[in-house]
């Protein structure tokens, strides 16, 4: 038997069944939802940072989404607010640095 106590993808359940094997979970109550994601999303950034893949950023989207939704908002929300701040300030592609502000 492997423990593992973090937070999981909901599906992960029935993968693990379909698998032929069983698993114990339990449902994180709201107040200790936030701390979860947030440990899930320094999971994942890390593991973005070891193998920098596509795969690895879609599973930081994907906790970005959750803690969005643990907050109130929804992915809708989440991706309206980008966009907004992407028309008023522009994103990150041409690797601008700022040097100085004289």
């Amino acid at each position: 038997m492997k423990n593992y106590n973090k937070l999981v993808r909901d599906l992960i359940p029935e993968v693990i069944k379909a698998d032929g094997k069983e698993c114990e979970i339990e449902i994180a109550k709201d107040e200790e939802k936030t701390e979860l994601l947030e440990a899930k999303l320094m999971e994942e950034v890390n593991e973005y940072l070891q193998d920098k893949n596509l795969e690895e950023l879609t599973d930081v989207m994907e906790v970005l989404f959750g803690l969005a939704n643990n907050l109130g908002y929804s992915e809708e929300d989440l991706l309206n607010k980008r966009n907004e701040k992407l028309k008023a300030r522009g994103g990150f592609k041409e690797g601008i640095i700022l040097k100085n502000v004289y």
